[in-house]
């Protein structure tokens, strides 16, 4: 059986749909046939209507279904249930329907859309107040359409949701206390209830704000009046007031805050609105206020008592969070409940154009914001064409960002790509000019400084590189400079942008000077080396053509003390003394001297480098900091090109070495052990995100600059050697800065036996070997130059003992017959004057061949060594019995296992392993190999041994 209620909730749907088709053939239509609208406001009027007509629409559709199932539910009760009622079960569609026709509704009503469709059509409107009549009972013959119009719009449907809320709680009423639909027919009518408060709430607003609009001048309302914005409150019904700025009255609306003076007024976005009931002393002075924060602006807003500050603030803090949702709250909606009471988020995600601040005038932000400060990441953009996307710090760019610079009229851009403090670059950074020439360094207060390195396009006029310290956005300090078009180095000392100090020039073809400088100018005599080793000591021009007093020392050992001149139609002139006597020369002197040794004292090299990592080390190695003392790492020049998104991602690596310095902290206490030291150390120093392994990489890169290419001159080869050393030592005491960090950090006690942070033993045992793969290349280059004459002088040697068969060769070198093992020979005793060659001494031979397979000196050491074991090994055994080899013994028997290995740059392994091995090994075991080894290099490139041989080898058809 069906209730009575139901049947009065059926009646009331049926007249109410007829009503609403009523009012849309009386209503709806003529409007909606009017004319073309004729101005922008007309077209708003239409556009208005339209929507207000489709929400209309959707209301009657509603009405529709809820009739549709009261019928259902009336012609057969005992199949449909109560809960199956459309009204029931869906009661939010039918909130939502109600609330979005009045939210047009209310804006038809604030720019009087109803009174102006209405003007062109007065007599006809005037006409149909007996057929409004039927809708109102408040309709008289002097009540203007435009007047009735909107109360047939709103009436009858407030009327029928105030039917649907007494009828529902009848029904609740009704139906047993244990009935399913009981507690949905209440949870209806509280619904419907909630949607009568929003309608009030609605209509009161846009009453308030069609009242202001006719209280204000039309310039005023021109500007702020628009179909969403409804008043939420006036200061001249709850009175406050404006300071420091003035404001005659205060407007508060559903989307800004107005401030109006007289005939102008301020406008501010209620998203980009802060409110802060503590205020400092000064503002508590006047009055009960709060503090109102803006992007460009921060003033107070003080009421006359606490109830009216109270009111003021609830209504602004409520407004704000509004317009951030975009949402209009419901009175009486769980959410809205929520929302009452909360303070607006500090933090926001917001659109503004700057108008006022020097900085960024004109500049539109689009990012996050904290307190009215820009705050997070985001994106700002001129009017220019300058663009700034990366992090923001109190309203300042604080971390990385990008930003791109217009250059001039071309569509070219300087792009830069660094780290940011507090509105300056700060720390490493990449820059890629317009001119398509690219600096990867270091910046300080938006100028390069410190350490960089500026390279020019490959198609530029003149291309070049630098690589270098800077100061003030200018070379300055030691750096290297190739000019790529001339073929030559500079190596040495800058000041202001201009060679300045002492100096070395490399050339393509092989010559090399040391001068000094004065801005860019060659000053006083200097030190001219010619690829013939001859040497010239005076002054000389860029082009080295000599001029003035100097001498001449040719490689043969004469010398030329002139005067030296040159003149257009000239020639060449020089008059002097040649020395034709042949003195003794020093190669240390000559061919084999060394540049910038005492000019460039090693410490002082690669400062730029070091500082930014010390006080990265000075700092605590603090995380957020990182980037910015030590760079952002990329891999390669086409991740340089990627897009921005890439460079703000977690630019880490997967690595087998944590790239977050908190993890590299919490690690480096575990590895104190030797061994355990050693493998982490070699994976940091090949990570390319560990702090170590950034270091070595940029002095690696340091060292490439230097050395390679056209800097591979023999002159350099102590600078190099020099410098591979000093890295070892500062990687070490890098490492030591960070475990002191990590031990303070993690409040544990260091080792009293720890040593100094530079410690020689540990740089060379510990890091030299594990470093010297990344600068081998061009130092051992260096060496084979240096060492070149004696390495040509050695092949010859081993070419012609190569001529000889093992026992003719032994015999040779006066090794003892009874050391010989001619078992490995396998030969009877007529055939020991054999061709069979290379099988005496095989295992001790191809052990010393391994001595180029590696690059770490100890173990080369290691491998002579196991060399000399393997010559006493098979003595020992030729003999059947333990033998130890004495140093007459040794050496022709290494001399022949020498011959045999022919490993060519004997002389440059043998001078590397020297200079690179580690100290603790001078005077031990090591270093007597090492001499004996150098004794048969040295006895190998004899004249008089070769001579000696070459005449053996003429009688060796006798021989055999």
């Amino acid at each position: 059986m069906c209730t009575p209620e139901e049947t009065s909730l059926l009646q009331a749907e049926e007249t109410f749909l007829a009503l609403l088709g009523r009012i849309n053939t009386l209503i709806f239509q003529p409007l909606l046939l009017a004319g073309e609208p004729s101005n922008s406001k007309d077209q708003e009027c239409m556009r208005l209507l339209l929507q207000l007509s489709v929400q209309y629409q959707q209301l009657w559709d509603l009405t529709q279904a809820s009739l549709r199932t009261l019928r259902q539910r009336l012609n057969s009760p005992a199949t449909v249930s109560m809960e199956a009622l459309h009204l029931l079960h869906s009661p939010d569609l039918f909130l939502e329907a109600y609330q979005r026709y009045f939210v047009i509704y209310t804006s038809c009503v604030v720019v009087q859309t109803f009174q102006k469709a209405t003007r062109k059509k007065s007599e006809f409107w005037r006409s149909q107040r007996k057929a409004l009549k039927q809708f109102l009972t408040n309709v008289t013959l002097e009540t203007s359409g435009a007047a009735a119009l909107p109360q047939v719009l709103c009436q009858p449907l407030t009327d029928h949701v105030q039917q649907y809320v007494l009828i529902l709680l009848r029904l609740g009423d009704a139906v047993g206390e244990h009935h399913p639909a009981r507690e949905m027919a209440i949870q209806a009518a509280d619904r419907f209830v909630t949607l009568q408060s929003f309608i009030r709430q609605a209509l009161g607003e846009a009453s308030a704000t069609q009242g202001l609009w006719e209280t204000l001048g039309n310039r005023l309302v021109d500007a702020l009046c628009s179909a969403d914005r409804r008043l939420l409150q006036d200061s001249q019904k709850v009175p406050v007031v404006a300071s420091p700025v003035r404001a005659d009255r205060v407007l508060l609306f559903n989307d800004v805050l107005v401030l109006v003076q007289g005939h102008s007024f301020q406008t501010f976005d209620l998203k980009l609105v802060w409110v802060e009931a503590r205020m400092n002393e000064k503002q508590i002075s006047s009055g009960h206020g709060f503090h109102v924060i803006t992007p460009e602006e921060e003033f107070c807003l003080s009421a006359k008592d606490a109830q009216g500050q109270a009111c003021w603030l609830s209504k602004v803090s409520q407004a704000i969070c509004q317009a951030l949702s975009g949402k209009k709250a419901i009175p009486g909606l769980e959410q809205d409940q929520n929302q009452e009471g909360i303070e607006p988020p500090a933090a926001r995600y917001c659109l503004y154009t700057f108008q006022t601040v020097d900085r960024f005038r004109l500049a539109t932000y689009d990012g996050n914001w904290f307190w009215g400060k820009p705050h997070g990441k985001g994106t700002l953009k001129w009017p220019d064409g300058r663009n700034h996307v990366g992090d923001f710090h109190q309203g300042l760019e604080h971390g990385f960002g990008i930003r791109l610079v217009p250059h001039g009229a071309e569509d070219k851009y300087d792009c830069y790509k660094c780290h940011w403090w507090e509105g300056q670059m700060q720390g490493y950074g990449i820059c890629e000019y317009a001119d398509e020439s690219i600096y990867k360094g270091y910046f300080r207060d938006n100028l390069r400084q410190g350490f960089g390195v500026l390279e020019s396009s490959p198609q530029a006029s003149q291309p070049f590189k630098f690589m270098g310290h800077w100061h003030r956005d200018k070379k300055n300090g030691y750096g290297v400079w190739e000019d790529k078009d001339r073929g030559e180095r500079y190596i040495g000392m800058w000041q202001a942008d201009h060679r300045h100090g002492q100096g070395i020039v490399v050339t393509q073809s092989g010559i090399c000077y040391q001068r000094t400088f004065h801005a860019d100018k060659m000053v006083g005599p200097g030190i001219l080396l010619l690829e013939d080793d001859s040497l010239y000591e005076g002054s000389f021009t860029r082009d080295l053509a000599y001029i003035g007093k100097g001498k001449i020392t040719f490689p043969n050992g004469y010398f030329l003390k002139a005067s030296f001149s040159t003149g257009i139609g000239r020639g060449f002139h020089t008059q002097g003394v040649l020395e034709t006597t042949a003195h003794p020369l020093d190669p240390m002197h000559t061919c084999k001297r060394q540049l910038g040794i005492d000019a460039f004292p090693v410490e002082s090299r690669w400062q730029g480098i070091y500082q930014q990592f010390q006080e990265f080390i000075n700092s605590n190695c603090p995380e957020e900091s990182q980037e910015v003392f030590l760079g952002f790492h990329i891999q390669t020049a086409k991740e340089l090109r990627k897009s921005q998104e890439y460079l703000f991602c977690d630019r880490s690596n997967p690595d087998e070495v944590s790239a977050k310095i908190k993890d590299i902290l919490a690690e480096l206490p575990t590895h104190q052990e030797p061994e355990s030291l050693q493998l982490y150390l070699q994976k940091a120093l090949k990570s390319s995100v560990h702090p170590l392994g950034k270091l070595l990489k940029l002095l690696t890169l340091a060292f490439q600059a230097t050395y390679s290419g056209i800097g591979a001159n023999k002159h350099l080869l102590v600078l190099a050697q020099e410098e591979v050393k000093h890295h070892a030592k500062e990687i070490w005491a890098f490492y030591q800065g960070m475990l002191r960090v990590a031990l303070k950090q993690q409040n544990l006690t260091r080792e009293e036996n720890e040593g100094n942070e530079k410690s020689h033993p540990e740089a060379y045992r510990l890091v030299l070997p594990l470093i010297l793969p990344c600068f081998y290349p061009e130092l051992f280059m260096l060496y084979m130059l240096y060492h070149e004459k004696e390495d040509n002088l050695y092949s010859q040697g081993i070419s012609d003992l190569s001529l000889f068969p093992d026992t003719k060769l032994l015999e040779c070198l006066d090794v003892h017959k009874h050391l010989w093992p001619l078992k490995d020979l396998t030969l009877t005793t007529d055939q020991r004057h054999s061709l069979v060659r290379d099988r005496c001494f095989l295992s001790a031979t191809e052990c010393l061949q391994k001595i180029i397979t590696t690059v770490d000196p100890r173990e080369k050491l290691e491998m002579l060594e196991k060399t000399y074991d393997e010559i006493e090994d098979t003595v020992s055994r030729v003999l059947e019995r333990e033998y130890k080899l004495p140093m007459d013994d040794l050496l022709p028997l290494l001399i022949y296992v020498v011959s045999r290995a022919r490993i060519q740059h004997l002389g440059a392994e043998i001078h590397l392993i020297r200079d690179m091995m580690d100290p603790i090994h001078r005077g031990g075991l090591y270093d007597f190999l090492l001499t004996a080894l150098e004794s048969c290099y040295e006895h190998i490139q004899k004249e008089d041994m070769r001579l000696h041989r070459l005449a053996g080898v003429r009688n060796q058809k006798a021989l055999w």
